[in-house]
């Protein structure tokens, strides 16, 4: 049985990583892919491991090694050193003991074959199949998303939630601003679960909490750069303080998949519509001021968003571009 060796960091995992992973899933019997990685680096080995077990599930043959490395022994660096090359061979060997052949894109691996007494084969050392580096993508995501694995990007999209009190046009523009940027949005889900306000009871609160939690989740996954999120957490808690005068406690991971990476908050300068399931205008009005208190206590910083519906749109894109887009090396041609 032929057996193959693959290592590297993986970050982010990209097409290239994946490119070599299957050329050499068809030059041996089994593929071993160690994952090398350390608690000083900017993405978690943990979170690196789940990527590549994701990918290497549909692709049978492989076998996944993490191996947590310490720096003061094993060099943590790419330049092609004799010196450097065989320490980590020896680490290998005693990771994986007697492979065959290893496959690299780089110059060193024919040193740490040497020293593994195996085959070095190369592959796409030009990159000419998929110009991209992880240090380009660390420094530049959104210019690079298309070389991304799929299974890395989630890390990469940015999440914006859309807050305001009823009747201020959150669910419209949170669809419009998906469209524009061409990706998808996250609905409300409080109609889900309760269809009027003054019919909700303090349970369906933890309900929505968790149900809004979990599209968040969902929708992460196939996001295009930016997730647009109709209401959040810090809403639903502050329904739960001015409908009951009660604290809405909930898990930490529901906590963590509703951690947004920009605020925007909907005023309530605009035309009251009663649907038969909304507040008063009058409740509407302190419910605002419910969810703004909220979000100071927890610290949330946002950015207030008035006028008509077109010009909160065309403000929304503007901030949005301002503050996530080109600093990502990308954006859109806004209003």
């Amino acid at each position: 049985m032929k057996r193959g060796l693959v290592f590297g960091k993986f970050m982010p995992l990209h097409l290239g990583h994946l490119a070599l992973i299957d050329f050499a899933t068809t030059h041996c019997d089994v593929l071993y892919v160690i994952l090398c990685h350390t608690d000083k680096e900017p993405i978690s080995g943990s979170i690196r491991q789940e990527w590549l077990a994701k990918a290497l599930e549909k692709r049978g043959n492989t076998v996944l090694i993490p191996f947590c490395y310490n720096e003061r022994e094993l060099p943590n660096t790419s330049v092609t050193s004799m010196m450097v090359s065989q320490l980590w061979s020896e680490a290998f060997r005693k990771l994986v003991g007697h492979v065959d052949v290893l496959f690299t894109s780089e110059d060193y691996g024919d040193y740490v074959s040497k020293f593994l007494g195996i085959a070095h084969i190369i592959f796409d050392k030009s990159r000419a199949l998929n110009p991209i580096s992880s240090t380009q993508i660390r420094k530049n995501p959104f210019e690079f998303w298309q070389f991304i694995a799929k299974e890395a990007r989630p890390y990469f999209v940015k999440k914006i939630a859309i807050l305001g009190s009823e009747s201020t046009g959150k669910s419209t523009l949170t669809e419009r601003l998906a469209a524009h940027y061409q990706t998808n949005f996250v609905s409300e889900v409080g109609r889900d679960v309760v269809e009027k306000t003054e019919e909700c009871s303090f349970d369906d609160l933890s309900k929505i909490a968790e149900l809004h939690a979990r599209k968040i989740l969902t929708k992460t996954s196939h996001a295009n750069k930016l997730l647009f999120i109709d209401t959040d957490l810090n809403i639903t808690k502050s329904y739960s303080s001015f409908l009951f005068n009660r604290t809405l406690e909930v898990l930490p991971w529901i906590e963590e998949a509703n951690r947004s990476d920009l605020y925007l908050f909907l005023e309530t300068d605009c035309a009251y519509v009663q649907d038969g399931t909304r507040i008063s205008e009058s409740q509407r009005n302190a419910l605002s001021l419910s969810h703004k208190k909220v979000l100071e206590e927890n610290g949330t910083n946002y950015a207030i968003i008035g006028g008509t519906w077109e010009q909160r749109f065309v403000t929304a894109c503007k901030i949005v571009d301002a503050q996530m887009m080109k600093k990502k090396g990308w954006h859109s041609n806004h209003p």
